[in-house]
């Protein structure tokens, strides 16, 4: 094309020309303040295990974690979420270890707290760390998961967090009718700032599965799966109908899980309600790209922003991600 001839007044490029444009036209920025950062916590002193699916990830005793909080106040990650590895003589086919006020999440809580009282703690609310089964519920005679009967179990379970002190409930069970249970009964013991982040859209996902390895649930579940509580992969109306039954019923947040695969039910979350979204970018997501980065593929730091800045683009306020510790210290650096 000849340089004098006309030409569309809109040449986008331009803005792409140099770093400080893009830098100030860019839509969607990842900072610290983004992050909940997931941990495996066990019993006992000077315990550090690492999760072989899950490379680069620990679980680690209490007195072994604090450091690792402190890490998170120095680089702004806000929250820490907490997932326990429970001692396999606990585990019951009702779960009752879970609202043991002196069990270990309770414990890990209050440690967190008086020390780093300006850390976010998050704890999950669900019974599969705790049944000797594997599953996020009581069982019948048939081993099908009993709804209510597991609600009255997973409200005393979140009583016994909310009591220890911790910042916010994580309900990741898929039970129907949960949060709003949840919500009554902290109302009614007074525990009106515990905030309620609901695992609204919860996939029965494959992409769980170094998870289950790391806190012991895989070995209980064995061949069994979660798909009668957890949602098909295939649907995404029926994001929105969870979505707004958790609203309702009073939840402050909203999450869905697993994060990349399902980014189009976080737009379609954040679009239609407005409300804090959030994401979890799971397991298999995270060990996948470390899987790569490992094997030269794909190049580590590039791929792991680039999949952070994803979920902000697709609605997000907020990832848990493993990543977290590596994506704020390269962030501040």
């Amino acid at each position: 094309m000849s340089p004098h001839a006309p030409y569309p007044q809109g040449r986008p490029r331009r803005l792409r020309r140099d770093d400080f444009t893009r830098n100030l036209v860019r839509e969607h920025r990842v900072t610290p303040h983004d992050l909940i950062y997931p941990v495996f916590v066990l019993d006992g002193q000077g315990r550090r295990e690492a999760v072989s699916s899950m490379p680069g990830v620990d679980r680690l005793s209490l007195d072994l974690l604090l450091p690792v909080a402190e890490q998170c106040v120095t680089l702004g990650i806000p929250v820490m979420a907490l997932f326990p590895v429970i001692d396999p003589s606990l585990k019951t086919p009702d779960g009752q270890e879970a609202f043991n006020p002196e069990g270990l999440v309770p414990r890990v809580v209050r440690g967190l707290k008086q020390r780093f009282p300006e850390l976010g703690v998050m704890t999950d609310v669900a019974l599969d760390p705790f049944t000797s089964h594997g599953q996020d519920g009581l069982l019948d005679e048939t081993g099908y998961i009993l709804n209510d009967e597991t609600v009255e179990v997973l409200v005393r379970q979140a009583l016994t967090q909310a009591q220890a002190g911790v910042d916010i409930v994580a309900p990741s069970d898929m039970m129907d009718g949960r949060i709003g249970a949840i919500r009554e009964a902290l109302e009614g013991h007074d525990l009106i700032h515990t905030r309620i982040m609901a695992y609204s859209a919860k996939y029965a996902s494959a992409f769980y599965g170094p998870f289950r390895d790391a806190v012991g649930s895989a070995s209980t579940l064995g061949k069994s799966n979660k798909k009668v509580y957890q949602m098909d992969p295939g649907n995404s109306d029926e994001a929105l109908r969870e979505v707004a039954l958790d609203i309702d019923e009073g939840a402050d947040m909203v999450m869905v899980k697993p994060g990349m695969p399902y980014l189009d039910i976080v737009r379609r979350v954040k679009d239609e309600f407005g409300v804090p979204t959030y994401a979890y970018q799971v397991s298999g997501e995270y060990a996948m790209l470390k899987a790569a980065a490992q094997n030269g593929w794909l190049a580590h730091d590039a791929v792991m922003m680039e999949a952070l800045l994803c979920f902000k683009r697709a609605g997000c306020d907020g990832i848990l991600t493993y990543f977290a510790l590596e994506a704020a210290t390269l962030l501040r650096n």
